[in-house]
């Protein structure tokens, strides 16, 4: 079952009203999205983005009854500008961003998102795969080994990148590396023995990197939030929930920069993160932060084109 993390902490810190116009740009297992909606009345304007139709569909089933206007809408948030043009939106309310990946993504997609099942190495979020979609196969089948090491430092921050880029191209020259038991065995194998007997999987950073780039993360990201900032009406608030110290970094430096730009400021000084309790019942939110930003009030709202 899919849990909406951090969901009172960041629904207030958004401070929706009833006639707010509010995206979720990354709807997901849609537990942000029915708080929201909870809160919006019969002027109030959800829009629901994903790259994942699927869930969009169970979305529609499931969150229809509620008197607010919704549009789902198939689409990485990096395209968010486009979204809100096919809605005939000009401005929005309120933007939110979790980062994090359903349960349904992580266990059921078959995607290759998790190494604790054997599944293809496909990883990218968008139902659409044909031969020229950049995929995990591709990169560590057609990769250099230097290109490799580089994105699972850089995007996993591994202390040990070298050494699994190495164990990677040594094992395909054997045999392709097609699926994610092969792909984690083949990193376990690559690291101290320390390193393996930990509480977290030794292949955890190497697959968050993989994911990252297979998808372009973190330039979607910084795309999506410039895009939604230019969007924003006046007291608007963008939240992003953040799993990883990459994404978090990118987060706070656009924020600290439409501070020295004058255009609004963080609502918190630190980011916000879990309760123990939460964490207790949800392992998966332990590394989640929250931060939320404010627009200041200084232009004219206009929400429809």
């Amino acid at each position: 079952m899919h849990r909406s993390v951090l969901l009172q902490e960041t629904i207030d810190s958004l401070d929706i009203k009833k006639d707010d116009v509010v995206v979720d740009a990354t709807f997901g297992g849609g537990g942000h999205s029915r708080a929201i909606l909870e809160r919006l009345g019969k002027k109030g304007v959800l829009v629901a983005i994903d790259t994942d139709l699927d869930a969009l569909e169970k979305g529609k089933e499931t969150l229809g009854s509620f008197p607010a206007r919704t549009f789902f809408k198939e689409a990485n948030f990096r395209a968010v500008d486009r979204v809100l043009d096919e809605c005939g939106i000009k401005e929005a309310d309120k933007f939110l961003f979790d980062l994090g990946m359903s349960s349904d993504q992580l266990e059921k997609s078959g995607r290759g998102f998790s190494f604790r099942r054997k599944e293809p190495l496909v990883m990218t979020l968008s139902g659409n795969v044909d031969k020229t979609t950049l995929t995990a196969e591709r990169i560590v089948n057609e990769w250099s080994e230097s290109q490799i090491a580089t994105i699972i430092r850089g995007y996993g921050e591994e202390a040990f990148s070298k050494r699994i880029a190495k164990a990677i191209v040594d094992a395909r020259k054997v045999k392709r590396i097609k699926n994610t038991e092969v792909l984690a065995q083949i990193v376990k194998s690559a690291v101290p023995l320390w390193y393996r007997r930990r509480r977290i999987h030794p292949a955890t950073k190497t697959f968050q990197a993989l994911r990252i780039a297979v998808n372009d993360e973190i330039d979607a990201l910084r795309e999506g939030l410039q895009k939604a900032q230019t969007r924003l009406a006046k007291d608007g608030r963008i939240a992003t929930i953040t799993f990883h110290s990459i994404e978090d970094r990118a987060v706070k430096r656009l924020f600290q920069g439409w501070k020295k730009d004058g255009t609004g400021e963080p609502l918190f000084r630190k980011p916000i993160v879990p309760s123990r309790t939460e964490i207790r019942e949800n392992p998966r939110a332990r590394s989640a932060k929250l931060r939320t930003f404010k627009k200041y009030d200084n232009t004219n709202t206009k929400h429809f084109i």
